[in-house]
């Protein structure tokens, strides 16, 4: 006990001190950063080996500060200029930091591929951030199953996608159906029930609120897919019979064929624009595939 209190003040000295130092570290980084164009900071944030030096063996703090830069910055391109520039530096900058940081991989992959204006539509960078969580933590079968999901919804690469699928399905902890989602997607390609699958398993695979958040917005958009695709079918089924297109759903619902106004899955009422296609409402946050199209 005597001892332990004799060391206690120089460990707590040396843990303030060092704490201080990181501090004024990162102060300076930002200072430098500030004065930088965006294209400079790319070049300056390119190096992850440069930044864990500056760390004085403090690699996981630095890399808790840099994955709350990545979110906050993915955060406020939505929000404003929806340019995304430092989101694959500072991913790449993280994992360097904590390379068993697996959310960071994981958060990388799905919001790099997300296609402006709600993301940068980087596939390719998601390909390489996932590349690097394979190769430095091969006992995580998930990361082949992110790198086919990627080249699945990405890319539209349906060879490589089943190829990642086949190489996570050699791994003795993978889920069984990695094999069989393999071979399906090799012989079928893209379909909205294999979307919707893959955006169901990263749902149940992730405790994280913003991969959820994300994962469940999908289902929503898939599902107004089918619901578009369902009332398109009317729209057309009521052009045939009556020779001209609805002016709106009361149309459908006089004729029989709708109990009355469709709505989408957030209660938004669906719309039939003149040329007879079935849209979201302008203000629905839903995102979709090609078929939920605003006009």
């Amino acid at each position: 006990m005597i001892t332990a209190r004799r060391w206690l003040p120089p460990v707590l000295l040396i843990a303030l001190l060092a704490g201080f130092l990181l501090v004024r570290v990162q102060q300076r980084l930002d200072a430098t950063l500030g004065d930088y164009r965006a294209e400079e900071q790319l070049l300056y944030l390119s190096s992850g080996e440069w930044v864990k030096r500056l760390s004085l063996g403090y690699d996981g703090l630095m890399a808790c500060i840099y994955w709350t830069r990545a979110v906050q910055h993915f955060g406020r391109q939505r929000l404003g200029e929806k340019e995304y520039k430092l989101l694959y530096p500072l991913l790449d900058i993280t994992t360097t930091l904590d390379p068993q940081l697996i959310l960071a991989y994981r958060f990388g992959a799905i919001f790099l591929t997300e296609k402006p204006p709600g993301g940068p539509g980087r596939p390719d960078q998601a390909v390489t951030l996932l590349e690097k969580g394979i190769r430095l933590n091969p006992d995580y079968w998930r990361f082949w199953y992110d790198l086919g999901f990627v080249y699945y919804r990405g890319l539209h690469d349906y060879q490589h996608a089943a190829a990642a699928f086949y190489k996570g399905a050699e791994h003795p902890a993978a889920a069984p159906w990695m094999r069989i989602m393999a071979a399906k997607v090799e012989a079928e390609g893209g379909t909205r029930e294999h979307a919707r699958f893959l955006w169901t398993e990263l749902y149940n695979s992730t405790d994280d609120p913003i991969m959820r958040q994300s994962s469940l917005s999908h289902l929503i958009g898939l599902r107004v897919d089918d619901e578009i695709e369902f009332l398109q079918g009317l729209v057309g089924r009521y052009a045939k019979e009556t020779g001209k297109l609805p002016r709106s759903f009361a149309d459908l619902a006089a004729a029989g064929m709708i109990p009355g106004q469709p709505l989408d899955p957030l209660g938004n009422p669906y719309r039939i624009a003149p040329d007879g296609r079935v849209l979201l409402d302008p203000q629905s946050p839903i995102i979709t595939s090609t078929l939920g199209r605003r006009e």
